[in-house]
């Protein structure tokens, strides 16, 4: 105490790093940086975490058996108190709120304030979409949540603090109504210091994304044909914008900064974003090891990717040689898996068969890879050698693209129309990038709704993987714990790899196990985090309802 009291005047010295409430709201250099910090808590490690949204689905194996890729999901050990946040915490329920909040916090202060007309409304329309942003991350994780609008205050009684879930349907409505309003206020491009901002293209993909969703299985059991016109509508919108292109060349599509496919990306420069080719990378690069591989595609996918002809390895047509599999495959392959034989930075050549310098682990024992591969995509190979333990990854976290636009049209409008000349040619944009195949009426003479879906599906989990939407994908599809003919669905059946081992010479394959998965039909929504419901006597009432909520939490938890 005496410490105290002998400090006092020091600790009423001005602290003049900060500033004052009504400095902050009253200059727009000033209000921008607290809009800015909201861009930034959108995932601020996105290059930094060991495992994302693939690794929970079943496009990727995970590095090592604490994950929650392994442990969470893929054993079926979600409860209320132990369930995944994704990664960087995408639907973390404290972090999300606190997001919320920052939101809420500035669109009230910037109305208050005495700034410009045309201040407030562009930048009240980013945060808009910035809170409908987390919004979506939470509606699609746990259905419905509360719909908070304004900075909560336990000092301002007439605000309650306890607020109730709002149903799955009325938080998609809050959503996509929000989005439509700020769309048309906000700019079409943003260039310079500005890049990374809300755009109006932004806020209509994310829009469409959503009525996407909302018109999938999973939220569309009816299969509501207006839910997939409405989606097919908002991702026309943003074709017809004439801003974006696909970039021409995919290999470097991820290593080039807000481009022309770029539509809404986290933002990173030189000396930020940590360092993702020491997570994914290949670990054993020559004599060194510099990665720890958490990046592990499973032959599930791998088999997915076309071969040069444009037909799957399944059609006896496709050329395709199981002796020599990764022989005469698409140029997508190429950019985004790493095989056995494979050369990285052009020089040196990977080995994943038994006793190689990346040698397949089969038992969980080590960094290697358990599926017999590892990821090319995303991955910078240009970086020195020297520098793959401490260098970091500026390259941009791109959560929308115009290749994803031009495939959720597709498949919103085959929906609506079957495989109309408008779905093959937005599917032919991705397939032929670059030379990259024939397209589908030259590949597949007989094309209906049905086929054209699988098509699609096959396209969506081929051009987007390790982007994070396949985990969304397998959910509202509702293939994760069965497929429509009643037989197991994609995460109830084993991962596979590929075991390659040398004998005199010649190699021989062989498809392999590598590990047990359980998902139950609970699981196509997270739990409720019980500390949240336990906090909130309001939430703890619900019951019942269109959502069929107990105590508030979601069914089957």
């Amino acid at each position: 105490m005496a410490l105290i009291s002998s400090c006092s005047d020091f600790l009423e010295v001005e602290n003049r790093n900060s500033v004052t409430d009504d400095v902050l709201w009253s200059e727009e250099q000033n209000a921008d940086l607290f809009l800015n910090d909201m861009y930034n808590d959108l995932l601020p490690d996105a290059n930094k975490v060991t495992q994302h949204l693939d690794q929970f689905s079943d496009n990727s194996d995970v590095g090592t058996n604490w994950m929650a890729g392994y442990a969470n999901i893929g054993n079926a050990q979600i409860t209320p108190e132990n369930y995944p946040t994704g990664f960087s915490d995408v639907w973390d329920w404290e972090k999300a709120y606190k997001k919320i909040r920052k939101c809420n916090v500035f669109i009230k202060k910037v109305t208050e304030s005495t700034l410009s007309d045309s201040y407030k409304q562009h930048r009240i329309s980013e945060a808009r979409f910035l809170r409908a942003f987390v919004y979506h991350w939470l509606w699609m994780t746990y259905g419905g949540v509360p719909l908070i609008t304004v900075p909560l205050d336990n000092q301002n009684t007439d605000i309650p603090l306890e607020n109730p879930r709002a149903t799955a349907q009325e938080t998609f409505d809050f959503i996509v109504s929000e989005l439509g309003e700020v769309a048309p206020l906000l700019n079409e491009t943003e260039t310079g210091n500005n890049a990374g901002r809300a755009t109006k293209g932004a806020a209509l993909t994310l829009k469409g994304w959503c009525e996407l969703y909302h018109a999938s299985a999973q939220r569309n059991p009816a299969n509501d044909i207006e839910r997939w016109k409405t989606a097919a509508k908002t991702c026309k919108s943003v074709m017809e914008m004439g801003v974006y292109s696909l970039a021409s060349d995919f290999d470097v599509l991820f290593m080039t900064n807000n481009n022309s496919e770029s539509i809404f990306a986290r933002q990173y420069g030189p000396d930020k974003g940590n360092n993702k080719e020491m997570h994914f990378g290949p670990p054993a690069i020559g004599s060194s090891r510099s990665g720890w591989g958490n990046f592990q595609p499973t032959q599930q996918l791998v088999d997915e990717f076309s071969m040069e002809n444009g037909l799957p390895i399944t059609d006896p047509a496709s050329g395709y040689d199981p002796n020599n599999p990764y022989e005469g495959r698409e140029k997508r392959f190429y950019a985004t898996i790493l095989y056995n034989g494979s050369k990285w930075r052009n020089e040196f050549e990977i080995m994943t068969q038994l006793g190689g310098n990346n040698s397949i682990d089969l038992g969980y024992s080590n960094d290697n890879t358990h599926t017999g591969y590892y990821a090319r995509k995303r991955l910078n190979e240009n970086k020195e050698l020297s520098m793959f333990g401490n260098e970091t990854s500026y390259e941009n976290y791109m959560f929308f693209r115009y290749g994803e636009v031009l495939l959720n049209f597709a498949e919103a409008e085959n929906e609506v129309n079957g495989p109309t000349k408008e779905v093959l040619d937005a599917i032919n944009l991705v397939r032929t990038r670059n030379g990259n195949m024939p397209k589908v009426e030259d590949t597949f003479k007989s094309l209906n709704k049905e086929s054209m879906r699988e098509i699609i599906r096959r396209e969506r989990r081929v051009e987007l993987c390790f982007e994070d939407k396949r985990w969304w994908d397998i959910r509202r599809w509702e293939i994760a714990d069965k497929l429509p003919d009643g037989s197991p669905g994609v995460m109830n059946v084993p991962l596979k790899g590929m075991l390659i081992e040398e004998n005199n010479g010649t190699l021989t394959y062989t498809i392999v196990d590598v590990r047990d998965r359980k998902f139950l039909p609970k699981m196509y929504l997270m739990p409720l985090p019980q500390g949240a419901i336990d906090r909130n006597s309001v939430i703890a009432a619900q019951n019942g309802g269109v959502d069929n909520w107990v105590n508030g939490q979601n069914p089957g938890y």
